[in-house]
């Protein structure tokens, strides 16, 4: 909670570096390591090349563990030894990709294509092979676009029961969990101009509640200790207070209060924003981060590609 000015600059750093073509889909990715073919290390080589297969059709997903998921079950074929020195294993195998809806149970998008492999052991081999994925083909571009499709479909459909549900949970002062369930719905959305209305809301109350708490705890801290350690103790407070909270007035007079008695012992400055920041963007984006920190600090649980088997 006392770092909740950093929420605003992480959000406008992460909004500059984000390329202008990109767009945010609720999707993440995972490569499942519980089969003989895996080896050892290729689960993170998976994965960065699934991630790439997003960022290269246009689509800047989620980091943690979502109800949507690009997935891949590997099977091998055929397998050659290739005389040396050094000898080399030459290893066919056929990759199966899918787009799911994980709490559902469906497959959204499918696709399957034969890679081979070479290298001096089982391992490197396998690794070959990820390497040479056609991340760049049209079939790929297709399977994207059509689990994409899919998933703008779900929040077509359910967008309007999950703004609702942000807002109840923002009226049990469940601010941040309010925050995430709105910013999954994305922008290829009908309803992303509500949700944006509704996390703007729920992000106002959010700040509101945070500028009470922390001037509360403020006026203890200056009224146990009226000099330079009570002052430095109520700044840390003062400090998490942004300009458009609506005690922000308040909070001033008890910063002029106090610095009308510690004079030059505090070095301490009510937080500001400067000229010519788009301040309705900067809200817009630390709305999302607060949604997204929380989807990140939810327990992890064990993900299954099991029930592909069942559906295939």
């Amino acid at each position: 909670m006392k770092k909740i000015f950093s929420i605003f600059v992480a959000a406008l750093m992460s909004a500059t570096m984000m390329a202008a073509e990109t767009q945010y889909l609720p999707i993440s990715v995972y490569a499942a390591d519980d089969t003989e073919s895996f080896p050892q290390g290729a689960k993170a080589m998976m994965e960065n090349k699934l991630t790439q297969l997003l960022t290269r059709n246009g689509i800047a997903g989620l980091d943690y563990m979502g109800q949507f998921i690009l997935t891949i079950t590997t099977t091998p074929l055929d397998k050659d030894i290739i005389p040396g020195p050094p000898a080399k294993i030459a290893e066919k195998m056929e990759m199966n990709l899918y787009i799911v809806d994980a709490y559902a149970k469906t497959i959204f998008s499918s696709t399957s294509l034969t890679v081979k492999g070479l290298g001096e052991t089982e391992n490197k081999c396998y690794l070959n092979a990820i390497s040479r994925m056609p991340i760049q083909s049209p079939q790929m571009a297709q399977f994207i676009e059509e689990g994409k499709n899919k998933i703008i479909e779900y929040y077509d459909h359910e967008g309007e029961a999950i703004i609702k549900k942000a807002m109840y949970l923002a009226q049990q002062k469940n601010y941040e969990e309010g925050l995430f369930w709105v910013s999954l719905i994305p922008q290829q959305s009908k309803h992303y101009d509500a949700a944006l209305a509704a996390g703007l809301d729920i992000y106002q109350q959010y700040i509101d509640n945070q500028c009470n708490i922390n001037l509360a705890a403020a006026r203890t801290a200056w009224a146990a200790e009226q000099n330079s350690k009570g002052a430095y103790a109520a700044g840390e407070y003062l400090a998490n207070i942004l300009p458009d909270a609506k005690c922000y007035g308040e909070a001033m007079e008890l910063y002029k209060e106090i610095k009308g008695k510690v004079l030059d012992d505090w070095k301490f400055e009510m937080k500001k924003y400067q000229d010519g920041v788009d301040l309705e963007k900067l809200r817009i984006d630390a709305a999302r981060q607060i949604g997204v920190a929380y989807g990140n600090h939810q327990p992890s649980q064990t993900t299954s590609i099991e029930f592909l088997r069942t559906l295939l």
